[in-house]
């Protein structure tokens, strides 16, 4: 019985090339592909994947936001996620979120088997060279000496709300957009408000953007997947 996969990219090459790895053989089928992270949580959702490809680099709710998304809605799903790039904020980003592998595009069709059947059977898959980057940051104390960035305190609920935030988004905005409470929404506010040690919304905006978190989503800045 093969596993279940959707395919999350918004480069259809992308999809196509992960999908014709994957018929080749027998292990794995797709059942879906789509191109943005709002309608990977909506087919989710319908189809229950055991697994679910999931780029970084997503229009709108990037692949980080909605694998917490999707977890939220659909807990027994295993999200792999593929990247371009193997910074340590967005390896740290995506295991946050709750993803069970971190694999880099430019993987070896071999590699990308591998983590798929690792995750499958309930593992957890690191690519080579991001496992190799974090074991030296380990050996030289580097992860735990070097400065940290006051949103390293938020979840990625909080991190997802403060996007929004800096991005303008009012708190009616976010609570449709995130399928939340309108007090919820302004509790995350007040509570991330607390933790960072700000005042208004001003304030956050300002931490948001000095940390590059709105980078994610523009295709001209610092790209994350």
């Amino acid at each position: 019985m093969p596993f279940d996969v959707v395919l999350v990219d918004d480069h259809k090459l992308v999809r196509d090339g992960v999908k014709t790895i994957l018929e080749r053989g027998s292990e794995f089928r797709v059942v879906g592909e789509v191109e943005n992270g709002a309608d990977a949580v909506q087919l989710c959702r319908t189809s229950q994947p055991d697994i679910v490809l999931m780029d970084i680099g997503l229009p709108g709710m990037n692949g980080i936001e909605a694998t917490t998304e999707l977890l939220r809605h659909c807990p027994a799903v295993k999200v792999i996620i593929l990247s371009m790039y193997d910074d340590e904020n967005s390896v740290v980003s995506a295991i946050r979120s709750g993803a069970r592998a971190f694999v880099l595009k430019k993987a070896s069709s071999t590699e990308l088997l591998d983590a798929l059947r690792t995750v499958a059977r309930g593992g957890s898959y690191l690519s080579s060279q991001v496992s190799d980057r974090l074991l030296s940051r380990i050996q030289r104390g580097d992860l735990e000496t070097r400065d940290r960035s006051p949103l390293e305190m938020l979840s990625p609920r909080e991190l997802q709300v403060l996007r929004l935030v800096a991005e303008g988004k009012t708190s009616k905005d976010i609570a449709a957009l995130l399928d939340l409470g309108l007090q919820t929404v302004r509790s995350y506010r007040k509570t991330m408000m607390k933790k960072l040690g700000v005042n208004n919304v001003a304030g956050l905006t300002q931490l948001a953007l000095a940390a590059g978190l709105t980078s994610w989503n523009k295709p001209d800045a610092n790209p994350m997947g």
